[in-house]
């Protein structure tokens, strides 16, 4: 059981979630264990998923029935934008 680097980057009122010193550059480096999923993630960082709309893993959209399935590897980088209200 391993340990894996991977990025978590958070767009627009998304970026509320990231610590201060991360919101700068939109993203938070996280340490995790080997498997983690996209799911996984998004529930650690207490991110509500109706608010989790547009995920990327290394610019590849992951519909919301996948990201129970998709599992992180090192190095990937997770991308999350809310929905985009128009107006």
């Amino acid at each position: 059981e391993g340990c894996m680097k991977v990025t978590l980057k958070l767009y627009a009122s998304l970026s509320d979630y990231l610590p201060d010193a991360a919101r700068k550059k939109n993203a938070i480096e996280l340490e995790l264990a080997t498997g983690t999923t996209v799911a996984q993630v998004i529930e650690r960082q207490n991110l509500p998923a109706k608010m989790c709309h547009l995920v990327l893993v290394d610019g590849i959209y992951i519909a919301p029935e996948g990201r129970e399935q998709r599992a992180l590897a090192e190095g990937e980088t997770l991308a999350i934008w809310p929905p985009i209200a128009g107006g």
